[in-house]
């Protein structure tokens, strides 16, 4: 039975562990205010949520009735810290949003399962909340989990709570429902509401326009995170006149993978920096099964074979399959990234 069959298996229970992660973010974020002032913390409200989130997911996950393999972008160290009481408790009871019964070491048990170094041929990996900004401001992010096997990404799922079904819906307005994607390999881009995961999928796919002049380009809002000044340059080399997009977190993978934009780019914003595989794995299938290339700025498939960074690979170009050589062409053609 081939690696996909298996996991389609399981699709609903790792839909709706992804959709329970949702609901206990979606919870932190409309109690920003008190998690702060109960932790003393301004950015705690977010690190409750990473942990609160990646303890449900693994949770679920270890169910499963085999050994769990998964690459967490958290663990539990700092939790267990005698000193953090009060953030150790606001995150067991966020967890309980969606978790009733556990108890804070179960809670502390279960984050810690993200541990794995990456090095079976198969596992799973897991940013609990991309886009910590994002979620901060109450504006996007994204839950990400994501299979890996052989070094490449077979199955992924981007669970974007603040991400509206309807795309004239600006990026910063929020949604009572939000996106849930998922993809397996070969078997298409599919899409269902965030907080209905039994609901008939539909199916994603990209923009067939070819105009380069038209091309949007999707960005993400924080600065440090990608090269603006450099996309503005190749924006302009090419002619593209279309209105940009601007959005945190993997959920700019979904918006090119279902036609709201055209392109993704993430440049690298210093010499030697290497992307993290969780950053990269779900968005990087959902959009590729929706009819998207992904490349690194050299043109170089995505690379994960090699632990938990990107190593092989500098940057990533996510485009609609007619723009994604004329973005390769720029990047060289500027000299922004010499080999």
């Amino acid at each position: 039975m081939s690696i996909e069959t298996q996991l389609e298996g399981k699709l609903p229970d790792i839909l709706a562990a992804v959709t329970a992660a949702c609901r206990v973010t979606r919870h932190v974020q409309g109690e920003l205010e008190r998690i702060r002032q109960h932790t003393k913390d301004d950015r705690s409200p977010v690190t409750v949520a990473d942990y609160a989130s990646q303890a449900i997911i693994a949770a679920r996950l270890a169910t499963f009735g085999e050994p769990l393999h998964l690459v967490g972008e958290e663990d539990a160290a700092t939790l267990r810290d005698p000193d953090r009481a009060a953030l150790r408790e606001a995150v067991a009871e966020t967890a309980r949003v969606a978790w009733p019964e556990a108890g804070v070491d179960d809670v502390l048990d279960a984050i810690d399962r993200g541990n794995h170094d990456a090095s079976a041929d198969g596992y799973w990996t897991l940013d609990p909340i991309d886009g910590t900004k994002g979620f901060l401001r109450g504006g996007q992010y994204a839950v990400s989990l994501a299979y890996i096997a052989g070094g490449e990404v077979v199955f992924g799922v981007l669970g974007c709570p603040n991400l509206s079904a309807d795309l004239a819906r600006p990026f910063d307005a929020g949604d009572a429902h939000g996106s849930l994607f998922y993809a397996l390999r070969g078997r298409g881009s599919w899409v269902v509401p965030a907080d209905a995961p039994g609901t008939t999928p539909a199916a994603v796919q990209a923009n067939g326009s070819d105009d380069i002049t038209q091309m949007r380009v999707c960005e993400s809002v924080e600065a440090a995170h990608s090269r603006l000044d450099d996309t503005a340059r190749i924006v302009a080399h090419l002619g593209a006149a279309g209105t940009p997009a601007r959005l945190d977190s993997q959920c700019k993978y979904a918006v090119v993978a279902r036609g709201q934009a055209d392109a993704y780019l993430r440049l690298p914003t210093r010499p030697g920096y290497v992307e993290k595989i969780w950053d990269h794995a779900a968005g990087k299938i959902v959009a590729e099964e929706a009819g998207v290339r992904v490349t690194d700025v050299h043109g170089r498939p995505l690379d994960f074979s090699h632990g938990a960074g990107l190593s092989a690979n500098r940057g990533v170009v996510c485009a609609a399959a007619a723009f994604h050589p004329r973005l390769l062409e720029a990047i060289e053609t500027l000299g922004l990234f010499p080999t």
